[in-house]
């Protein structure tokens, strides 16, 4: 649990009730700043590069990509499953903390379902463009029609991608809605603007704060919570069976269900720390997420580091101890060695090796240096996603059909331009919604204030 007397307070500073609403909303009525339109102006430039190469794709077709006979599986579904991964721990991280009843989780949370939310949508990109006639895309749909009827293949994985994302940006993005609905109320109680007024009145439905609506918000909070739960869990194993399903050398294995859930609570644990440390310094939100905040999800990052180490070094050792000679090649010849070896000590040094500096307390304390550590991890789970998918499918069972696969313009353009639409997403998040959920951190204030002014010497405070 988290003891406040040992860690210090998750709010600094003596603040009222008052103070917290109206340091929370600043951003939102202050002037934009200057940095900010820069920012929106290179994230737009990105996304238009990325809206030319999917026009590209639509007119051209998949053969304007890198992908070739053997390495049918491009950047497109690395980038897929990059983009899936930072979504679900987005969600994974206000929920298991939520269910857990950790209150340093409330100034983080907010940000942390914001960037789950426009994840998911960079996500789907990917595999309705690798339809091919991503017109057509409705033909995904289990629904009665009148062409056969022509039912959808219950095997297939495009389907169970299907499933697995429609369901997770559905429940997430409810959780995250329905969260903001008393913060919106609360703009529309004190802005002086009527055009906000009736905006967020809109959005708020009717908001009166009353015992009886907190009792129902709450109940719904941990509903959603624990449904939520059950998907961050269920949607990667599903995303994971796409491989292991296959009889691909270093795919057929029973390790992808846990190792992909692991891997992508790693991936975005460290896109809310990215989130975070830039919301503590581009918007003086320090005296909410606090070093506390900031050493607590730096100390979940070193266990979940170890995990991952731990995973990467049992891949390995079963493609020996199995004497397979097709494993033993894919991980030694492959991977650890060979012409994708700068990938695989990438992602083993950023993922196992890196994050293990987390055990120096000087290090968590650096902001910077944490920032940093955080994208350099997102870096090497890109590297654990192209490890998987090319490296095998390269150097298949058959020599003679052995080709290299390298990214097209095209594929690059599309991927630089889901990072354009994800940095767009975030700063109108940012300017346009209370940053940090304001009605939790109130309840954790009331609770920092009480406890820690009344400490005594042996006393010890559990939350």
């Amino acid at each position: 649990m988290y003891k406040t007397d040992v860690r210090g307070k998750l709010i600094d500073g003596e603040k009222s009730l008052s103070q917290i609403s109206q340091e929370i909303l600043a951003p939102i009525d202050a002037k934009v700043p200057r940095w900010w339109y820069v920012a929106m102006g290179v994230s737009l430039v990105m996304f238009a590069w990325g809206a030319r190469s999917i026009y590209i794709t639509l007119t051209v077709g998949i053969g304007s990509w890198g992908v070739n006979n053997t390495v049918a599986w491009g950047w497109a579904i690395i980038n897929f499953v990059w983009w899936i991964g930072i979504g679900h721990a987005g969600t994974a991280f206000s929920i298991f903390l939520l269910i857990l009843r950790q209150k340093w989780r409330t100034a983080i949370n907010r940000a942390a379902e914001a960037m789950t939310v426009v994840a998911v949508f960079c996500a789907a990109l990917f595999p309705l463009m690798h339809m091919g006639r991503s017109w057509l895309f409705f033909y995904v749909f289990p629904y009665p029609n009148t062409r056969g009827p022509l039912w959808v293949n219950f095997n297939s994985p495009l389907f169970w991608d299907f499933v697995a994302i429609s369901a997770y940006l559905l429940i997430s993005a409810s959780f995250w809605y329905f969260g903001m609905v008393p913060d919106f109320a609360t703009i529309r109680d004190t802005t002086k603007s009527k055009v906000k007024k009736a905006v967020y009145g809109f959005f708020s439905f009717g908001w009166t704060g009353s015992s009886k609506e907190w009792l129902r918000y709450e109940g719904l909070a941990f509903v959603l919570g624990g449904i939520a739960a059950v998907l961050v869990v269920s949607v990667h194993s599903i995303v994971s069976t796409d491989f292991a399903a296959s009889i691909e050398p270093g795919w057929h294995t029973t390790l992808f269900p846990p190792y992909f859930v692991v891997g992508a609570i790693f991936s975005g644990f460290a896109m809310v720390l990215t989130l975070v440390t830039l919301m503590k310094k581009l918007y003086g939100m320090g005296d909410f997420i606090t070093e506390n905040h900031v050493d607590a999800v730096c100390r979940v990052l070193v266990f979940i580091s170890l995990i991952m180490g731990t995973a990467y070094i049992t891949e390995i050792f079963i493609a020996w101890y199995s004497g397979s000679e097709y494993e033993m090649y894919t991980f030694f010849k492959n991977r650890i060695t060979g012409e994708y070896a700068m990938q695989f000590w990438g992602m083993f040094i950023f993922n196992a090796i890196m994050p293990q500096l987390f055990w120096s307390r000087k290090v968590r304390r650096n902001i910077w240096v944490v920032f940093i550590i955080s994208l350099l991890i997102n870096l090497g789970m890109w590297f654990e996603r192209f490890n998987i998918v090319i490296t095998s499918l390269s150097k298949n069972y058959l020599p003679a059909s052995w080709a290299e696969y390298h990214p097209s313009m095209v594929e690059i353009g599309f991927f630089v331009g889901t990072l354009g639409m994800f940095s767009a997403g975030v700063l109108l998040f940012f300017r346009f919604i209370p940053q940090i959920a304001i009605s939790e951190v109130k309840m954790i204030s009331k609770y920092n204030t009480q406890q820690t002014d009344h400490l005594k010497p042996g006393h010890h405070d559990y939350e």
